[in-house]
């Protein structure tokens, strides 16, 4: 008999080490969690009390002997390192070639096309840029298009200037625009509120993503009737597809707080999380000491989970995003992956993983389905 319910927690861009072909991506050295680990002294009794450190030797965290879950990483199979790639990766799509970059911003043609005049039009921080420009943007009305390290196309907008209908409209407008070789990964409304000096960006964000091919996870459980409760930017990842629940996060703290609530609420099924501040206020801003305190943030919440005797908890990440290095941009690392619960074998040496699919075809293997891609770990871990 296999487990009712699996929670399963991505830590946005937690990476453990860069993988082999980093080179091409410019990442050489990358290593999320192992270079915050040589800096601050990280306090992550939980995290190694499960096996973190036993996946590989971290500065200053130890072993667990025996580790109280199943260990190991996953490298990324697909080309590139956004969170669309990893997480649908996660789902079973493995990319044949990644989604498109624009470092130096979008072209004339693609600017043009959205039919109102706009500013900005490059490569930064989302809050660095409301900064720069939220002001000329308040006297001019001209919403503000940026890009990140991502496959992603922004559009910032004070909600007084540009109402969020109008904003999501003309996000719409960019998503029909953004097809063929320009098809980025998503389009991303980012409304925010405040004056110039205290901008603060709202909880309205809203995805538009590329539609993931079918037959992914979600679409087999789905067919399956297996009820997913999504929380923070899982539902936008993937259109909605599959989820019959699901709640928006403000920060890491609502999306702990909204995962122990569904648990509540939720008592089979598949809890898909996504806790987003290690990647979006900390890693992409170089912030070693935000991210070590978050990293400490999740370790003390993790017990308390209300896990129950046929839960399966799973903790992984989607690729990583160092802030110990001269970029800000994402990285190309392996994810940890731990695997816990009452039935879950401890100390089970998962290895590593070929794919982050791997990670998925054990849920859908768990509930009774297959994915075309990735291997089940299933009988490796579990005692039932």
């Amino acid at each position: 008999m296999n487990f009712n319910r699996v929670i399963w927690i991505v830590l946005d861009s937690v990476g453990i080490g860069a993988m082999p072909d980093a080179a091409a991506y410019g990442d050489v050295g990358s290593d999320t969690l192992g270079n915050i680990a040589k800096r601050h002294a990280l306090d992550l009794p939980n995290l190694c009390r499960m096996g973190l450190a036993k996946i590989r030797n971290f500065p200053g965290l130890c072993r667990a002997n025996p580790a109280a879950a199943a260990y190991g990483k996953c490298a990324l199979a697909s080309p590139g390192k956004d969170t669309t790639t990893g997480h649908w990766e996660m789902a079973g799509i493995i990319l044949e070639k990644p989604f498109p970059l624009y470092p130096h911003g979008f072209p004339p043609e693609i600017i043009e096309a959205l039919g109102r005049p706009v500013i900005g039009n490059k490569a930064a921080s989302g809050t660095e840029i409301i900064e720069e420009l939220g002001a000329e943007h308040m006297r001019t009305g001209a919403p503000i298009v940026y890009t990140s390290a991502d496959s992603v196309f922004q559009i910032a907008a004070h909600e007084e200037v540009v109402p969020l209908d109008e904003l999501y409209q003309f996000c719409q407008t960019a998503r029909n625009i953004l097809r063929g070789p320009n098809e980025v990964g998503r389009v991303i409304a980012r409304p925010f509120l405040g004056a110039p000096g205290a901008f603060k960006r709202t909880a309205n964000r809203h995805d538009y993503a590329v539609p993931p091919p079918a037959g992914m996870l979600l679409d087999q459980l789905r067919d399956k009737a297996v009820p997913v409760y999504s929380i923070g930017k899982i539902s936008d990842i993937f259109l909605g597809r599959g989820i019959t629940h699901s709640m928006k996060t403000k920060s890491n703290e609502d999306g702990m707080a909204k995962t122990c609530e569904a648990m509540r609420l939720q008592p089979d099924g598949l809890i898909f999380v996504n806790l987003v501040d290690f990647d979006s206020l900390y890693g992409h801003r170089n912030d070693v000491e935000g991210y070590a305190k978050a990293l400490e943030a999740v370790d003390r919440w993790l017990p308390n989970l209300d896990l129950r005797p046929r839960d399966m908890l799973i903790l992984t990440a989607d690729h990583g995003c160092d802030p110990t290095t001269p970029s800000t941009d994402h990285s190309r690392e392996y994810t940890p992956l731990l695997v816990y619960g009452q039935n879950v074998r401890s100390d089970v040496a998962l290895g590593t993983r070929e794919s982050l699919a791997d990670i998925g075809a054990t849920v859908a293997d768990n509930f009774g389905t297959t994915l075309r891609a990735g291997r089940s770990f299933l009988n490796d871990i579990q005692t039932l």
